[in-house]
């Protein structure tokens, strides 16, 4: 079955899920990246405990950019990668309707004094809507935002 033609499924997410971020896939995905141990170790517990991983379609679209451009992998690679996200009944992938692309939007316009992409304000606005508080990232706009993130921001420089 394409993984497009995958049945809708309403799930109800959980404050222990744990939010998956462009740099935390490319991390966990690309066995080459220096946090790849410690981002497998972060989804292997989260798995373990019975919870999910938590994605957004904007987060997938910035991911299928990073992985081309920085880590220079095929589009046969990529396609097989994200191909396994979107079939992994352990991974939630929230899409971003009209009304989230709103407010995250708004959440943009208020917060001028950070340099938040929309992708960012968007997860922040599924997380928050969620209660969720980990956030599998490098980015250090999730710790601005108030939440957690891992690996933690000591052990790498920003990207």
């Amino acid at each position: 079955m394409s993984v497009w033609r995958r049945r809708i499924r309403i799930v109800m997410l959980r404050t222990n899920d744990l939010f998956v971020d462009t740099s935390g896939w490319a991390c966990y995905l690309y066995d080459g990246d220096p946090l790849h141990l410690e981002a497998t170790a972060s989804v292997q517990n989260v798995l373990k405990r019975q919870h999910r991983l938590v994605t957004t379609n904007y987060v997938i679209t910035e991911l299928v950019a990073l992985l081309a451009s920085r880590y220079h992998l095929s589009r046969h690679q990529v396609i097989a990668w994200i191909n396994g996200i979107e079939v992994n009944t352990r991974i939630e992938i929230v899409y971003i309707d009209q009304t989230l692309h709103r407010e995250a939007w708004q959440l943009l316009e208020a917060r001028l004094d950070k340099e938040w992409s929309l992708v960012d304000a968007s997860s922040f606005v599924i997380m928050r809507r969620f209660g969720m508080i980990d956030a599998l990232t490098t980015d250090h706009h999730f710790a601005q935002a108030g939440f957690k993130q891992f690996p933690e921001a000591s052990t790498y420089k920003y990207r």
